[in-house]
């Protein structure tokens, strides 16, 4: 590592240490949750794409009656849409069809629209249900006008529907997007026009102040050299008390790292502490991607593991990239749900278990 680069690296450091200080989860804390929630067993793949031209990812969990319903993405080349499953055992998953699709209609997101089911229960072991407000049911997604890859730029949209969201349906949307780079509150870690995943949750007891949280991803400048790159990318806070007006809360991302990738966070409350999933990717110590956690008291706050990831790379169908979690417990078994990607970059949807439940014999597309 060079001298510009460790100077980087301890400045994140310290901004990192700095936060942790803050209202701390103990060792023996985390170490506790990390013994409920890690999964050591892979059963393999649950959804594969059609064919090769077509790329899983992100999965979203929630359920209604005895049924579980998985939303996801697929990108086929043009963009982002987003997809819906069905399952009575979280292993065996039907596709039911596409519920927020491309469109021609000249709008800020008629090429991309990834998205997040919003407001489902949280608790750990819970009913796992999507909850709706002001007689709606949200989801956030990030959408963009751009054909391609994620191409620039990406805002962050809010989608609604009255039915509820195990019924196949186009979700309505918002006019504009909540959150952009073109904000004027926009912050110096998100503003090189690439805002990503987004959970929205509800805090009860209004910890933040407000009703609704919502944690993002974003790509933006470096702290030490403004330096403009792909890799810098972190998670922040936004809040609302009516599902549609969004604020920025702080000013810092509150779970990052000196370089690469943070992102995709999403929330278990495990007792009293809340748990966020997340996906690290390039880190100066760790090669590819893998899947870890961070805790908090306060869902400000947050104290972050350091030990084992909890998936990373280890199977040929996620030998080049295991990332993006879901995970919940269910009937004493931890599901921990994730994007795999093989070396042909062909993604699909596998899942890991706290308990060994044997193999799944889904296969990518030869």
């Amino acid at each position: 590592m060079n001298r510009i680069n460790m100077v980087i690296f301890l400045l994140f450091c310290a901004v990192n240490l700095q936060a942790q200080k803050t209202n701390p989860v103990s060792a023996e804390t985390m170490e506790k949750i990390y013994q409920e929630v890690k999964t050591p067993y892979k059963y393999g793949l649950v959804m594969v794409p059609a064919d090769k031209d077509h790329k899983m990812d992100c999965p979203t969990v929630f359920r209604k009656g005895k049924d579980w319903y998985m939303t996801y993405l697929i990108f086929s080349g043009r963009g982002y849409e987003t997809w819906m499953a069905k399952s009575s055992d979280l292993l065996n998953w039907q596709n039911l069809g596409k519920i927020m699709s491309f469109e021609d209609s000249g709008k800020w997101d008629d090429n991309q629209k990834a998205g997040y089911n919003a407001l489902l229960d949280t608790k750990w072991g819970g009913s796992y249900a999507a909850k709706s407000f002001n007689g709606k049911y949200w989801m956030s997604y990030f959408g963009g006008k751009e054909k391609g890859y994620e191409v620039e730029p990406l805002s962050i949209g809010m989608a609604y529907a009255t039915q509820h969201p195990s019924v196949v349906q186009e979700w309505s949307r918002l006019d504009k997007p909540v959150l952009s780079s073109l904000d004027k509150d926009v912050r110096w870690w998100e503003n090189r026009n690439k805002l990503f995943k987004s959970t929205v949750i509800e805090d009860k007891k209004k910890l933040t102040g407000h009703r609704f949280v919502m944690y993002y991803n974003a790509v933006g400048d470096s702290l030490a050299n403004n330096k403009k790159t792909r890799w810098y990318e972190r998670i922040g806070m936004a809040v609302s008390d009516d599902m549609i007006t969004w604020k920025r809360f702080n000013k810092n991302p509150v779970v990052h790292h000196p370089v690469g990738i943070t992102g995709d966070g999403v929330i278990q409350q495990i007792g009293n502490h809340f748990v966020m999933f997340y996906f690290g990717a390039f880190w100066e110590d760790r090669k590819g991607s893998f899947n870890r956690f961070a805790v908090s008291k306060d869902l400000v706050n947050w104290t972050d593991w350091t030990g084992d990831n909890l998936i990373k790379s280890s199977e040929k169908y996620d030998e080049l990239y295991a990332h993006k979690s879901f995970v919940l417990k269910y009937k004493g078994v931890v599901y921990h749900f994730y994007c795999a990607v093989n070396k042909q970059d062909q993604r699909g949807i596998a899942v890991a278990t706290s308990k060994d439940l044997g193999k799944s014999k889904v296969n990518f597309v030869q």
